[in-house]
């Protein structure tokens, strides 16, 4: 569910027409509500609390790189949400948005030294590690710091999952995460050493995922996992069962009741005295945001193909272009008529600029405003620069209230942050 509604015709974010902002701000643009966050993190919230013994409370922990904001991420974190980070930027941000470090969670393949050190200084809840290397490394960067940070070892257990190949993070190919066997005997290494505190295991198998079986035997295989370690004395304290439900995005395949998925976590858990913790990202993000964009013009060919030509492109919505994603498109002020086909596409120079092929819409024209639905997550936090174009702004609302949280840059904004080389002037 969202709060994007209908208004005699016209598309609203909560009580604002997203005409209004068009007006205000320009196009393209991101909005977001802070009804539908809030909904959509207490609905995931009611769901853990009724299995409470199951997930000894339960962290809620919103995968910042689905949508980086610091309004999102303040907004969630008012609501007791932790953070789920990949990056020293993503705890910085975490940290300024007011979530508490205590409700960190550092992730990420690729952590560097210094990232390492910053979350130990910063004393996130937990560190998830994802290879010997790097277990190795933070046992010598710990004892510099004469600390033992808790850790939990992500383990791969090559079941993968996912809305599409390139967002499957659990199967034995990915990169991702420790082979089981090897996560075990990792485990009782970090135990044994004085510079690192093992708290438990982790497991992140993909995203957009619409199917329980995979996330079901994922959890079975931390529970397994937990078993063994116990078996061999060594404590497990908590467990960290990732993200990855998917979210009703218009014309895919129906997704799992957020019940039906803590219900099936807690099957797994249940007896085991632990801790969870859970990274949604695009289950909270995905319906609480829209793009808006306006039209430029429709190039119609001779053989009847329209090009619906749209001053929003990949660079603002990548999406599409990886990963052939689908988003509803809603024009902002319904006029009714007859639909037809369109190619809706952007201004860059790529033919991968196509945002739909042969998408029915109502009659548009140029200076029509319409709305990418369920943008949310992995929008902005994606965008860039490409073709010399500025980052699109973002916008709140709350009720009959909005704010731009983050502002367009000018082209001299964008150009004064270069530096020319010195023989150049």
């Amino acid at each position: 569910m969202h709060h994007f509604t209908r208004i005699e015709g016209a598309l609203y974010a909560e009580g604002v027409p997203l005409e209004e902002l068009a007006d205000a701000i320009g196009t393209p643009a991101y909005v977001y509500s802070t009804a539908t966050l809030t909904r959509h993190y207490t609905l995931l919230r009611r769901a853990l609390d009724v299995h409470h013994d199951a997930f000894g409370g339960g962290l809620i922990a919103f995968a910042v790189k689905a949508n980086p904001n610091l309004s999102v991420l303040a907004t969630l974190a008012r609501l007791g949400c932790g953070a789920d980070t990949v990056s020293e930027g993503e705890i910085r941000r975490a940290l300024a948005a007011g979530v508490p470090a205590s409700k960190i969670i550092f992730s990420g393949v690729g952590k560097t030294d210094a990232e390492l050190a910053f979350a130990i200084r910063a004393e996130v809840r937990q560190i998830n590690v994802e290879s010997a290397a790097e277990l190795f490394r933070l046992m010598v960067i710990a004892d510099a710091l004469d600390a033992s940070p808790a850790v939990a070892l992500r383990v791969n257990p090559s079941i993968g999952a996912g809305g599409h190949a390139r967002i499957t993070t659990g199967g034995a190919l990915d990169k991702f995460g420790i082979p089981l066997e090897q996560a075990l005997d990792l485990y009782e290494i970090a135990h044994q050493s004085p510079n690192l505190t093992p708290v438990g295991l982790a497991c992140h198998i993909g995203s957009q995922i619409v199917d329980l079986a995979p996330l079901e035997a994922a959890f079975a295989a931390l529970r397994d996992a937990t078993q063994i370690l116990r078996s061999r004395g060594l404590p497990v304290t908590r467990l960290d069962l990732g993200g990855g439900l998917g979210v009703p995005y218009h014309g895919q395949a129906a997704t799992p009741s957020i019940d039906a998925y803590a219900a099936a976590a807690a099957r797994a858990l249940e007896g085991l005295d632990v801790e969870a913790a859970f990274e949604p990202g695009r289950l909270l993000a995905a319906n609480a945001g829209v793009l808006l964009a306006s039209v430029v013009q429709v190039n119609e060919r001779p053989d009847g193909r329209r090009f619906l030509v749209l001053d929003a492109a990949m660079n603002d919505l990548m999406r599409p272009a990886l990963y052939d994603a689908y988003h509803e498109i809603q024009p902002v002020y319904d006029q009714g008529g007859e639909p037809v086909p369109y190619d809706v596409v952007g201004p860059i120079c790529e033919s991968t600029d196509v945002f739909a092929r042969e998408r029915v819409l109502a009659p548009l024209e140029e200076g029509d405003l319409v709305a990418f639905m369920s943008a949310g997550a992995y929008g902005a936090a994606m965008s860039n620069e490409y073709n010399s174009r500025p980052l699109i702004p973002e916008v709140l609302v709350n009720g009959e209230e909005w704010a731009l949280v983050r502002p367009r840059p000018s082209y001299d904004e964008m150009l004064d942050r270069e530096i020319k080389a010195d023989w150049l002037d």
